[in-house]
């Protein structure tokens, strides 16, 4: 499936195999994010951070899952620095500060869990 053939305000297609890594484009000096899917339990969202991007320290009031697709990143998670690479994943807890930052490129898939 190429990125036309995807639903235009941006959700996955139901029932079809996707490439999530290949659904956005990194933009040079930016972060660029693509809400997959968006309901009353959370949300799903795909991130492309381009070299030396990141989020500065905040909370969430729920717990969020990082799947890192390509590259990686350093997630700190209640002051603790936790490297992260392609195929691996972290749980940030609800109401506990975190931040992200990379000096490379990288994308990643963040799930919110509403409940």
């Amino acid at each position: 499936m190429s990125k036309a053939d995807t639903p235009n305000d941006g959700r996955l297609p139901p029932a079809e195999p996707v490439r999530l890594a290949e659904l956005l484009d990194y933009v040079s000096a930016a972060v660029v994010s693509r809400t997959l899917s968006q309901g009353k339990s959370g949300t799903i969202t795909l991130f492309a951070f381009d070299a030396g991007q990141g989020l500065s320290e905040h909370t969430a009031p729920f717990d969020a899952l990082v799947q890192v697709l390509d590259g990686e990143v350093e997630l700190t998670i209640a002051g603790n620095k936790i490297p992260v690479r392609s195929g691996q994943s972290v749980l940030m807890p609800a109401n506990v500060p975190h931040a992200l930052h990379s000096d490379k490129r990288f994308k990643m898939l963040l799930t919110m869990i509403r409940g």
